[in-house]
């Protein structure tokens, strides 16, 4: 049947060149990334498009994506920019079967993208940077127009491009598994290269002994932890401690190559510190929970560690910063990182005698790499976004009205307080707990203020008095339990916490853009 045989003819000249399209989209980006691993991994194009999507993702999509996808919102997008390529790369192999140029060319256009990305990144180190992008380029436009050839039917009409000579399925198929096969060895490479990179910091990182702190964190009350099965463990161990950050890959920095810079507005003495003397300063261990800003009423993002460090302001004193309150020129403190994040933190806040720190342990160990090694800032009382600097590699006092960091600059507040806020762990919503007595627990926080009272209600009923665990600090959260009889029926409970300055945990609902969620954690369970 002529018809049957058209279809089938175009339906495999269409399958041989989406496969061209895929095979040099897989080379292009073998070769970038074996490239990024010569020139530096964080150069890679995935990474810095990914980057540059992120910087220009408005807050609330931002908001969005944590959401929805938790820590886990990278690589989602990585899967998507990839997903992108592909279809983009299935497109430019079937135009190039007609216009082999054309489908070259779209390929370079697309390495485009990623060189003016690596170029624009606030982590770039120059030209370098643009090198995978474009070796990518150039290797996925070659592959393309030699597998176009490769792929185009003979007969071809007169000036049509996509003519090469001519198409055979056997020279096709070789010339694709040739090309998989060179693609994926550069792939491999590629991350062996990577991987070669980051062993240094690796070494540097299992070889840090930490020194014992001059000033030792009390032990935690005996108290501070409920009885009750399915309430968050008092302090956060290290693997299940929340991650949010803009990284698409984590820094891995040596420890013996990285310094610090202190300097700007009112900085008399401007200094660099490398680790080495960090580590001989007097050091203080604090137990300080973290919360994000980007943190759902009743979310996880909050969790509490013991943090080994060096005293910030004794640190900002020793170069000559005063707080505004006693004459000091700067309000601002911007923290930068390694991979070009800007925080900024009041400087009032930072030298009022909180325990501000640089830190550099963490739960008795170094700094993970994903919690900021080797160096994090962490200012108790204030949400991370303006105060939990990671992979911290510069300090500069500015102040708010000269200068806006990143969060700000994409509408988040100038000016963070943690907020009042309190969750119910146990039961978890929609449970389907026995009548009798059910033991409802959580956590409440209101870092560097402290929780005096947690209270529950069911229902529309009266609120009730929780038990409240023993307190470790005020810059700690603080567990409690309340002994519920529960009687059969669906039932809502809420809780609400009040600081240590009196003020009742808010009760309207707000988004966590642009100063934190605020809002009272309920659960609906069903008792049978």
């Amino acid at each position: 049947m002529p018809g049957v045989s058209s279809f089938r003819t175009t339906f495999l000249r269409t399958a041989r060149g989406a496969l061209a399209g895929l095979l040099a989209g897989f080379a292009a980006l073998a070769v970038a990334e074996a490239a990024a691993g010569l020139v530096r991994p964080a150069a890679g194009p995935v990474t810095v498009v990914g980057g540059s999507v992120i910087d220009r993702t408005p807050a609330a999509l931002k908001d969005f994506a944590i959401r929805t996808f938790g820590e886990n919102d990278k690589i989602v997008l990585q899967l998507g920019i990839l997903l992108l390529v592909a279809l983009f790369a299935v497109v430019l192999g079937v135009v190039s079967l007609r216009y082999r140029r054309t489908g070259a060319a779209g390929v370079l256009a697309f390495g485009a993208v990623g060189v003016v990305a690596a170029l624009s990144r606030p982590d770039s180190e120059g030209a370098g940077d643009a090198l995978p992008s474009l070796l990518g380029a150039l290797a996925g436009a070659a592959v393309l127009y030699v597998l176009a050839g490769k792929a185009a039917p003979v007969g071809s009409a007169p000036g049509d491009e996509g003519t090469g000579g001519g198409w055979s399925r056997r020279g096709f198929l070789a010339a694709a598994a040739l090309t998989a096969a060179a693609a994926a060895g550069a792939a491999v490479a590629g991350r062996a290269l990577s991987g070669r990179r980051g062993r240094g910091a690796v070494a540097s990182r299992d070889g840090l002994v930490l020194p014992a702190p001059a000033s030792p964190a009390p032990a935690v009350p005996a108290g501070a932890q409920v009885k009750v099965a399915g309430v968050s463990s008092f302090t956060t161990p290290n693997r299940d401690f929340y991650r949010v950050d803009t990284a698409l890959v984590v820094p891995r920095v040596d420890a013996g190559t990285w310094r610090l810079r202190i300097r700007g507005k009112g900085v008399t003495r401007p200094r660099g510190y490398t680790l080495e003397q960090l580590l001989a300063r007097p050091l203080i261990e604090r137990d300080i929970t973290l919360t994000c800003v980007s943190n759902e009423v009743g979310g996880p993002y909050v969790g509490s560690a013991r943090w080994l460090g060096v005293p910030l302001a004794g640190l900002l004193a020793e170069c000559g910063v005063r707080p505004p309150s006693k004459g000091g020129a700067a309000d601002q403190l911007v923290a930068r990182s390694v991979d070009g994040m800007t925080l900024g933190s009041p400087v009032e806040d930072v030298m009022d005698g909180r325990d501000a720190m640089l830190a550099l342990g963490m739960n008795g160990e170094p700094l993970p790499f994903e919690h900021g090694f080797p160096v994090r800032m962490l200012v108790p009382g204030l949400y991370g976004y303006v105060s939990a600097c990671k992979w911290i590699t510069e300090i500069e006092l500015t102040t708010f009205d000269a200068y806006d960091p990143y969060w700000v600059e994409r509408k988040w507040a100038r000016r963070a307080p943690v907020k009042t806020q309190s969750r119910i762990d146990t039961p978890k919503p929609f449970a389907r707990p026995g009548a009798g007595t059910v033991m409802v627990a959580g956590v409440a926080w209101a870092q560097h203020r402290g929780i005096t009272r947690v209270e529950l209600r069911v229902d529309d009923g009266p609120w009730q008095d929780a038990d409240l665990a023993a307190q470790d600090t005020p810059d700690t959260w603080r567990q409690w339990s309340y002994r519920w009889q529960a009687a059969p029926g669906g039932h809502t409970i809420t809780v609400r916490a009040t600081d240590g300055t009196g003020a009742v945990q808010a009760e309207a609902r707000t988004r966590t853009v642009p100063d934190g969620a605020s809002g009272r954690h309920s659960v609906f369970v069903t008792v049978t």
